[in-house]
């Protein structure tokens, strides 16, 4: 996988250059000599983050307003307790 880098006043120049780069591999984009970005095609950005849906997303549940749930009460006693 190749790595690419380019300058920000490069990058400024070219930025459809730098896109079709980053279909071969990361391209790292530098700001006065030191790497400040990185530009991933969205397939590599994907494999890289597993393409996980958020906590948010999987709760939601779109369509689950119409599953019946209906959970037993739940019945909380006391007992003594054991201190020895």
């Amino acid at each position: 996988m190749p790595i690419t880098t380019l300058s920000s006043r490069e990058f400024n120049q070219d930025a459809s250059g730098a896109k079709k780069a980053a279909t071969n591999g990361p391209v790292f984009i530098t700001d006065r000599g030191q790497p400040r970005h990185v530009l991933l095609s969205i397939e590599e950005y994907r494999r890289l983050t597993g393409d996980r849906r958020s906590i948010v997303d999987a709760l939601g549940m779109t369509g689950s307003e119409d599953i019946a749930f209906e959970p037993p009460r739940a019945t909380i006693g006391s007992r003594p307790a054991d201190l020895d």
